[in-house]
């Protein structure tokens, strides 16, 4: 079972940058699907970026291609976001994901493991 702490969220302004961390504890990051999701209150958990491994091609929704960078440090067993030029409307907790199935899902039944979330407020 693979333990996820989240790390980095804050508030910031609009054009901003902020990095959020996820470090996993009882199995090695590197064997997981990593992404991270964002949720607002009273909306779904929405997809905002995965990688299936360190060499692999990321993906990222279109609300935040080209802004985010989702990566990933085997060696330290963590997963990181990196958010730059944000908005007011990346406002949400993020939830750093892992799955031990072998591919990028969309959706929140993709991933069995989850980190407690991280409030991100941009303020403009």
């Amino acid at each position: 079972q693979v333990q996820l702490i989240e790390s980095g969220g804050g508030l910031v302004q609009a054009g901003g940058s902020l990095r959020l961390s996820c470090t996993a504890s009882g199995r090695t990051l590197s064997t997981y699907v990593v992404a991270w999701f964002r949720q607002v209150p009273g909306k779904e958990r929405e997809f905002a970026a995965g990688l299936r491994s360190a060499s692999g091609t990321p993906v990222y929704d279109d609300s935040v291609k080209g802004r985010f960078t989702i990566s990933r440090d085997n060696a330290k067993n963590t997963m990181y976001l990196s958010m730059n030029n944000l908005k007011a409307e990346d406002t949400a907790v993020y939830y750093c994901a892992a799955n031990a199935r072998g591919y990028v899902g969309w959706a929140r039944y993709d991933y069995d493991h989850w980190g407690q979330g991280t409030q991100v407020t941009v303020s403009s």
